[in-house]
Parts: structure tokens; C-alpha cells; sequence
């Protein structure tokens, strides 16, 4: 399983070694360069856990992470920083952080403490629902308007994927990713897969979830035509 992670960094050469280290563990990773960019992802997508710098040009790192918490955001949140005083550390986990990572850090440290993190919000958000579309990632199933589905693994994982995202499109290159790592088969497997999991959830039913957004990805909810 995936997990899917926020990045907000402006050294650039770390934020690349982060990056590519994440990929091949299996952990996804969008990057913000200064905190104005990495609030509105952090507002704009879903994300399982949240690493963010805290010397950020733009907007300082606590006040990035006090905002998300009065904005009622719940995303686990990592501080990776310089600052290794005791009072810097209160002053991050003041703000909402739920762990601090000093630099320069292992990376195996990293991704260990990553995936405690998400593992705390996927034992949290076990049940995922869109609309009359549910996931239970405990139990394995998923059903709609309380019918069951059977998925084939490619598809769950695709599935679950853009329920985690919803109501926020997600790009092909994020999905493909996700499935396939590094080394996707060929360039219409995932309209394949795709194809087969629309089939799966709306076929039979008269408001389709799954939706093409040209240009942009994938995405899943309801969407009101507008008078």
C-alpha cells in the first residue's frame, strides 16, 4: 500500500534526494518550495502525513501547521529542521506538530517514523465514503448503495487511491505511481484498469463517480451540472 505524502522544503537538492529516496519506498511525494505554496496544497489535496520545514520562505513553518490545525485539519505533521533546541521543539509541537525530525537526519529514520505517522491515520480512517460509495481498508470490502463489489487488486488500489483524494482530482502520473512505481507497462494500461473500475462502480447506477477530467486526471464524486 501506498502512502501519499506533502513535502514542503526550499532546499531544493535535499527536497530532490527526499523525494526519489520516498518513491522507492513505496511512499508518493508531492514538494512545496515555501510554505504559502505547501498550505494550499496541504488545503487543496489529501495527504497521509505532512513534512514540513520550518524555516520556509514566505510563511514560517508553525504558523503553516497552526493554520492547518484551525482549519480542523487532522493529517499527521513531521517538522524536519536545523533547529534542535528544547524550546524549538515545544514550540513546534505548541503549533500542532505530532513529531520533529532534526537535520541532517537517516532516511531510514525518516521513512520509519513516515509510516508510524500514517499508520496512526489509517488505523483512524479505516472506512472511506464518497457519496453512497464505501471502502472499509480493515474488512477489504467495498460496496455501493449497500451492494457489494468485487475488485480486482489493481482496481482497489486505484479505487482507494481517489476516495483518499476526493473531493481533489488526482493526475495520472500520481495513479499510475501508486500502482505501478517507477515502471508503468505501457501507456494505455491505465485507461484499462480505469475502464474496468467504472464498470465496476457505476455501472447500474444512475449518478456515475468516476469522472475524466481532461488535461487533469481522475476524479471521484458527484458533480451537479450546473442551470
Amino acid at each position: 500500500m501506498y502512502i501519499n505524502v506533502l513535502l514542503v522544503e526550499d532546499n531544493i537538492d535535499l527536497a530532490i534526494t527526499l523525494v526519489e529516496y520516498l518513491n522507492i519506498s513505496n511512499i508518493i511525494c508531492d514538494h512545496a518550495r515555501d510554505g504559502v505554496s505547501g498550505l494550499q496544497l496541504a488545503r487543496a489535496q489529501r495527504y497521509d502525513v505532512i513534512l514540513l520545514d520550518v524555516m520556509l520562505p514566505r510563511m514560517h513553518g508553525q504558523k503553516v501547521c497552526r493554520a492547518l490545525r484551525e482549519d480542523g485539519g487532522q493529517t499527521p505533521i513531521l517538522m524536519l529542521t536545523s533547529l534542535d533546541a528544547l524550546q524549538d521543539k515545544l514550540d513546534g509541537f505548541a503549533s500542532g506538530a505530532d513529531d520533529y525530525l532534526v537535520k541532517p537526519f537517516d532516511l531510514q529514520e525518516l521513512v520509519a517514523r513516515i509510516r508510524a505517522l500514517s499508520q496512526r491515520r489509517s488505523c483512524q480512517a479505516s472506512l472511506l465514503q464518497v457519496a453512497d460509495l464505501c471502502l472499509n481498508t480493515a474488512s477489504r470490502e467495498v460496496s455501493r448503495d449497500n451492494q457489494p463489489l468485487h475488485l480486482s487488486p489493481t482496481s482497489w488500489q486505484l479505487l482507494e487511491c481517489l476516495m483518499r483524494a476526493s473531493p481533489a482530482p488526482v493526475s495520472r502520473e500520481r495513479l499510475e505511481l501508486a500502482i505501478w512505481g517507477d515502471d508503468p507497462p505501457d501507456s494505455n494500461s491505465l485507461k484499462v484498469h480505469m475502464c474496468r473500475l467504472r464498470r465496476s462502480v457505476d455501472k447500474g447506477f444512475k449518478v456515475p463517480l468516476i469522472h475524466t477530467l481532461a488535461g487533469v486526471g481522475f476524479k471521484l464524486g458527484v458533480i451537479c451540472d450546473k442551470a
